[in-house]
């Protein structure tokens, strides 16, 4: 029996994915961004430039998004990630809860 795989979803999917990471990683620069700057190792210069790229990257993103029409999926995998990391947390934390909640 053939497996019928939808090419729209799939590529939907893994586009989603890729452009979640992408968003991911761009947050992360922007808190690394964020405390070079309160840190005072950036010049005004670099201030600048670092600012416009992100702008021009999260330009890019959305553009992306709209474009290909995977707004949504975007969102989705952000949330089942955010979901994940949170649980993850939670566990190192508070250890001894979960210890009690797989007893």
């Amino acid at each position: 029996m053939p497996i019928d795989i939808d090419e729209k979803n799939l590529k939907h999917g893994v586009l989603g994915l890729v452009v979640a990471l992408v968003e991911i990683i761009t947050d992360a620069l922007r808190l690394q961004a964020l405390k070079r700057m309160e840190g005072g190792t950036l010049t005004e210069a670099e201030v600048n430039r670092l600012g416009e790229a992100l702008m021009d990257l999260d330009a890019a993103v959305e553009e992306m998004k709209q474009e290909q029409g995977i707004t949504e999926s975007v969102k989705s995998v952000r949330e089942g990630l955010d979901n994940i990391v949170d649980d993850l947390l939670d566990k190192m934390v508070n250890p001894e809860q979960w210890d009690e909640r797989n007893k």
